[in-house]
């Protein structure tokens, strides 16, 4: 049995989790977030507890314990606090514009890179080589970041790129003269 999906989610205040069949909704202040449970795994809601428990002892059921156990508590994180990643662009030139639902990327090639925003993310410049992404879903956040960050990876010998916020980039030494 998963150590993670035996751990019991306390439910804080202000914050609702309902199950219908395989489908858990989270409900809080910052809104609604759903997720759909396999049917191998039970999830009981008893007072402001969460429990999940596998339907039998099959591998498949064992391996999605500690899966469906995480998930719920990245929606319960999610409605209460949300979820934030910052990006830095660093190289002369580059440079983020966050203009309504649109985030254009200066990043050195022959054309800006014009993204749109999902609708349920927030961007905010911090300046132009900073941005932070925040929204309540962990999973749109961590993707539309990877997005971004795909546009321009680090490259290991100047350093040049897009990168996550106090990431380490390993640094090459490059060619030698002999």
């Amino acid at each position: 049995m998963s150590r993670i999906g035996k751990r019991e989610l306390t439910i804080p205040s202000g914050v609702t989790v309902t199950v219908d069949n395989s489908i858990v909704t989270v409900t809080g202040p910052k809104g609604t977030l759903t997720t759909d449970v396999t049917e191998l795994i039970t999830v009981t809601v008893e007072g402001d507890k969460v429990k999940t428990n596998p339907i039998n002892d099959a591998k498949q059921a064992r391996s999605m314990h500690g899966t469906a156990n995480a998930n719920i508590k990245n929606l319960i994180i999610g409605v209460t606090e949300g979820y934030s990643r910052s990006l830095e662009i660093i190289g002369v030139g580059y440079r983020f514009n966050v203009s309504g639902n649109k985030l254009t990327i200066s990043a050195g090639y022959s054309h800006p890179v014009v993204m749109d925003v999902p609708t349920d993310l927030t961007l905010t410049a911090n300046g132009n080589n900073e941005i932070t992404i925040d929204g309540i879903d962990k999973i749109k956040v961590g993707e539309f970041a990877a997005n971004i960050r795909k546009v321009k990876k680090p490259e290991p010998y100047k350093g040049k790129g897009i990168r996550y916020k106090g990431e380490y980039v390993r640094r090459k030494e490059g060619k030698k003269a002999a």
